[in-house]
């Protein structure tokens, strides 16, 4: 990333913080450690989302703190891979599709954030523009710009229109976060 040595670090911390309490919930489910599932699609699906967020928010964190010491193949597999599987999944699985597009365009930029770091890491530096596609960036910028204020909303209120307070909304804080982490990355390309 190009921008500030503190600003990655920050928000290396607030993905980390957000990565590793989807990683706990993904750990700490009813069907982890070989229990028998007794929950229907709803909560795999559950899993497959906090999967998903677990990834991308430590994900964005290493990315965030090390940037171009990782090779862009590495980054492609890390985010690539996950990125074809949940268009898949979104196009051969009704359930929950929009989730599963969301995910997909998250580890899309991901892997275009990555493929742009390593076109710019070279020994000089390059103006901003140079870093990636100025209209593809600007679209992913409205895009997650525009979930963050959905997630954000979602967050303040829950669907019986009261206060979200305590831990109910920390799944929707989590999103905030991500939504909010991809924000700022692309705006330091």
């Amino acid at each position: 990333m190009h921008g500030s040595a503190l600003i990655n670090w920050l928000l290396a911390l607030l993905t980390t913080a957000a990565g590793a309490y989807c990683l706990a919930r993904l750990r700490h489910s009813p069907c982890a450690a070989g229990a028998t599932p007794r929950f229907g699609a709803h909560r795999l699906l559950a899993r497959e989302s906090d999967a998903a967020e677990a990834l991308m928010g430590l994900g964005m964190a290493a990315m965030a703190v090390t940037g171009h010491a990782v090779p862009t193949t590495v980054w492609a597999l890390v985010f690539g891979v996950p990125a074809a599987a949940f268009l898949l999944a979104a196009v051969h699985g009704p359930a929950r599709r929009a989730h599963r597009l969301h995910h997909a365009v998250g580890a899309l930029a991901m892997t275009y954030m990555a493929l742009a770091m390593t076109a710019t890491s070279g020994g000089h530096h390059h103006h901003a523009a140079d870093a990636g596609t100025p209209l593809l960036t600007g679209t992913l910028l409205l895009y997650f710009g525009g979930y963050s204020l959905w997630a954000g909303t979602r967050l303040l209120h829950t669907s019986s229109g009261a206060l979200a307070v305590g831990t109910t909304g920390l799944p929707q804080a989590c999103r905030l976060t991500m939504g909010i982490g991809m924000f700022a990355m692309l705006l330091t390309m």
